[in-house]
């Protein structure tokens, strides 16, 4: 068994993900440890079962936060801790078995190559994702290139990535937003408006049908408001004041 890392791991947020967290968890440890899964508010069961699994696995640990705040706060309540525990940066990865825990190995070997950079996933998809889903991605990608003024994130929405935690943790501390289904896009462009650089990997991407056991929360009203919110802030502050340092980032990309 390879020994577990002192400076990356594996963060895996989830909500209500069933018996797929375990068996996400159990997928990362295979190829990389140690990971750690913060339970936001989870009502159905699947909190107990990873804790079991942790008392048995050393390299597991778990968070469990009392109410539901979003992908983006149980994210912020891991780096927190990574952060006061000595590590430096951190691979988040969705809990319903959708990214690929082969390529984290890969992701974290990038990283490491260049610790200052934030490793996004590219993802690629098979013919089962939805086509409606994939539209929406294109809509999204548009938007983050204009928000940077070009190149540097090929997609906003993929949460397969590598973080420097330090970076993330004050970004996440600089916006009340960024919390719920906006936080993978947000993150990623404040991030490149920060100047940390960006790398961007290819990664499959699965989309699980219910009957295999595939978990969504994504609400299409709810999900699709929020995001052109997000847009509508983001482009905001890039014509008010942002201009200025994202072209200066955009010349040093």
């Amino acid at each position: 068994m390879t020994l577990p890392s002192t400076t990356h791991l594996v963060l895996i947020p989830t909500y209500n993900a069933g018996p797929r967290l375990v068996e996400t968890v159990r997928a990362a440890m295979a190829h990389w440890r140690p990971v750690w899964v913060v339970v936001d508010g989870s009502t159905d069961g699947s909190a107990a079962a990873v804790q079991a699994l942790a008392e048995r696995e050393p390299d597991v640990r778990v968070w469990v936060r009392p109410s539901n705040g979003g992908k983006g706060a149980a994210v912020a309540t891991g780096t927190t801790a990574a952060l006061e525990a000595g590590f430096t940066h951190v691979l988040t990865m969705d809990s319903d078995g959708q990214h690929p825990a082969g390529h984290i190995a890969e992701f974290m070997a990038a990283s490491q190559a260049q610790p200052a950079a934030l490793v996004l996933g590219r993802p690629v998809f098979g013919p089962e994702a939805p086509l409606i889903r994939l539209r929406g991605r294109k809509v999204s990608i548009w938007f983050a290139k204009v928000e940077i003024l070009g190149a540097g994130i090929d997609d906003p929405l993929f949460g397969f990535r590598v973080y420097p935690a330090a970076p993330l943790h004050r970004i996440l501390a600089s916006t009340r937003w960024a919390r719920g289904f906006d936080f993978d896009p947000e993150v990623a462009v404040r991030l490149v408006w920060s100047g940390v650089p960006t790398v961007n990997l290819p990664a499959p991407c699965r989309y699980l049908a219910k009957e295999e056991g595939g978990v969504s929360h994504f609400n299409y009203l709810r999900d699709n408001l929020k995001m052109t919110w997000l847009h509508l802030r983001l482009l905001s502050q890039l014509l008010l004041w942002r201009w200025v340092g994202a072209l200066r980032n955009r010349r040093s990309r």
